[in-house]
């Protein structure tokens, strides 16, 4: 099955398999920013916020994804597969490097004199 995944951060849009991770399918968008780290939930460098939507989650530290959070929608993208479509949010490490990225790829707006 695929599921629709939406990044609340960037406006996207991707499609990711059941069998594949958030992270996995996030990194077919072919952009540079997105930070890959230990791709075993140890890092937490791809830390995101479930907004809608149900994962599958496999075991991610505790370091990174406190008991609370988790219960709050927190997952390691490495570590949750899509089990319906979703809305995320990227947070922390990752949310900063897909929101600068954003950034520059915008056009400068001109400012007025004043």
């Amino acid at each position: 099955m695929r599921f629709s995944v939406a990044i609340g951060n960037t406006h996207e849009h991707y499609v990711c398999r059941a069998d594949q991770t958030l992270l996995g399918g996030m990194e077919q968008l072919g952009r540079k920013g997105i930070p890959v780290g230990c791709r075993g939930g140890g890092c937490g460098v791809c830390k995101v916020r479930i907004e809608s939507g149900a994962v599958r989650r496999e075991r991610m530290s505790r370091c990174h994804v406190s008991a609370e959070e988790e219960a709050q929608g927190y997952v390691l993208a490495c570590r949750a597969y899509p089990q319906s479509d979703l809305a995320l949010r990227a947070v922390e490490k990752l949310a900063r490097c897909i929101e600068r990225r954003l950034a520059a790829s915008q056009p400068a707006v001109p400012r007025s004199p004043t």
